[in-house]
């Protein structure tokens, strides 16, 4: 048992060194990684400085783009991951090694999550100094914990969407086109999704970056208290509960994937 568990542990780590050596693999890029988005994000501030609202509306969208960087990396370096792997040969290595797929995941999920957060960090920086943001740090410890808990829900997803993307085949591609805009909308990246009816924030909030975001711009932005979709109590409890669901459902995906193909060499599901 204890052997199981440090090479668990190792190949974990292992997987996520690869995706942190690998920012630094080329550090020209980086700031062309942070500068792009931030022109994205840039202009829905200035769309917002032409309608006169207050400024504290500018820090919605600054949160919203620095979370962007998350979702991106969930979409693409997550839940298209072993896709990308089963079209390059690298899958089954994966399944044939001694450590668990899970490991291997929660690996890519860390690493990832090192990656995203400099064009995250940057972004947020950079943003709250052009513009002036007015943010408020008195709350910190809470928002920071909100934050940790949105990464775990939001990456726990990311490891149910590989098991996915994996079973759909050439659909991945399409499947991660297809969800990348939507979400911007759906979860209110750039505006408070309590602008939805009640059943559209509701089925939003299936998506931890929507009450994530809700809860940082309530803890974070003075002034947003009025534009908040629920309690910061509550978005914080469905949160943890949106982390325990995703997690055991990527891991109950990912073992049965890992069953299927040790056992018959074939990675399609039939469910009963």
């Amino acid at each position: 048992m204890k052997n199981s568990l440090i090479l668990n542990l190792r190949a974990m780590l292992a997987r996520a060194q690869v995706r942190i050596i690998g920012i630094k693999r080329d550090l020209f890029w980086i700031p062309f990684d942070v500068l792009l988005p931030l022109l994205g994000v840039s202009t829905f501030v200035f769309i917002y400085k032409s309608l006169n609202v207050p400024d504290f509306a500018y820090a919605f969208v600054i949160l919203g783009g620095a979370m962007i960087a998350y979702w991106l990396n969930i979409l693409w370096s997550m839940a298209s991951q072993l896709y990308w792997e089963r079209m390059t040969g690298n899958l089954p290595i994966f399944f044939i090694a001694p450590c668990s797929i899970n490991s291997i995941l929660i690996g890519m999920a860390l690493g990832g999550m090192v990656a995203a957060s400099v064009r995250a960090i940057s972004i947020l920086i950079l943003g709250i100094l052009i513009f002036k943001i007015p943010v408020d740090f008195s709350n910190l410890s809470s928002a920071l914990f909100i934050f940790s808990i949105t990464l775990i829900a939001l990456h726990g997803l990311g490891m149910m969407l590989s098991s996915v993307f994996l079973l759909s085949g050439r659909e991945a591609w399409h499947l991660a086109s297809l969800l990348q805009e939507p979400i911007y909308l759906f979860s209110g990246f750039f505006f408070p999704v309590k602008v939805f009816p009640f059943i559209i924030s509701f089925l939003s909030s299936l998506l931890p970056t929507t009450l994530g975001l809700d809860a940082l711009r309530q803890t974070l932005i003075l002034g947003s208290k009025p534009f908040a979709f629920l309690t910061v109590e509550l978005e914080t409890v469905i949160l943890l509960f949106l982390s325990g669901i995703y997690i055991g459902g990527s891991f109950y995906l990912a073992k049965r994937i890992e069953t299927i193909a040790r056992r018959e060499g074939r990675l399609i599901v039939r469910w009963q």
